[in-house]
């Protein structure tokens, strides 16, 4: 279920530069649905934690216009699908596969004349931003969502066990974590 909505934030992201809060919304309920029929109140708390772990890593993200807030919802619904642990390697590997889609993208758009001139004058950045006509005209806008699709398969491949792990673990420890915490 997660492949197939990163793969639908894929299209819109590449083909329209945005991901529709639509899509995003729909992740996140059928994540939390899935999680509760399938491990009741542990899965809730794990969905849950694993939406507040990607709120809590990306928030800054989206704050210093790194990424999009299109990104970020999509990243919350995915961490309620996966849990907090292999969303923050999804999130790590994500990160620096966005070093190379990013090149190869703007790379791709203009060219590697326009690349030097775009890339010296600082105007690669993630879709959805500008804060003036005159350096939005300038600048070559990527999306981000390819790397953060590449970054959550090799987050599965790297550790296929990790989700059927995770959940074993936290459905036996985390009640128990929650009432040591309060």
């Amino acid at each position: 279920m997660t492949c197939v909505l990163l793969c639908s934030a894929l299209y819109f992201d590449l083909c329209y530069q945005r991901i529709p809060n639509k899509l995003c919304l729909l992740g996140l309920l059928s994540a939390l649905m899935l999680q509760v029929y399938n491990s009741q109140w542990q899965g809730l708390a794990q969905a849950l934690l694993g939406a507040g772990t990607a709120l809590a890593l990306l928030l800054p993200a989206f704050y210093f216009r790194c990424l999009g807030a299109g990104d970020v919802k999509l990243m919350i619904a995915v961490g309620a699908f996966s849990g907090p642990i292999l969303l923050f390697w999804s999130v790590v590997y994500g990160i620096i596969f966005g070093a190379f889609t990013s090149f190869a993208l703007a790379l791709y758009k203009v060219g590697w004349s326009g690349f030097f001139k775009l890339f010296s004058q600082g105007f690669i950045k993630q879709s959805g931003f500008s804060n003036n006509n005159k350096e939005a005209s300038s600048a070559v806008l990527v999306p981000y969502a390819p790397a953060l699709v590449l970054g959550w398969l090799l987050a599965c491949y790297l550790s296929p066990d990790l989700a059927a792990k995770i959940s074993t673990e936290m459905g036996t420890d985390i009640g128990t974590k929650l009432l040591t915490f309060f």
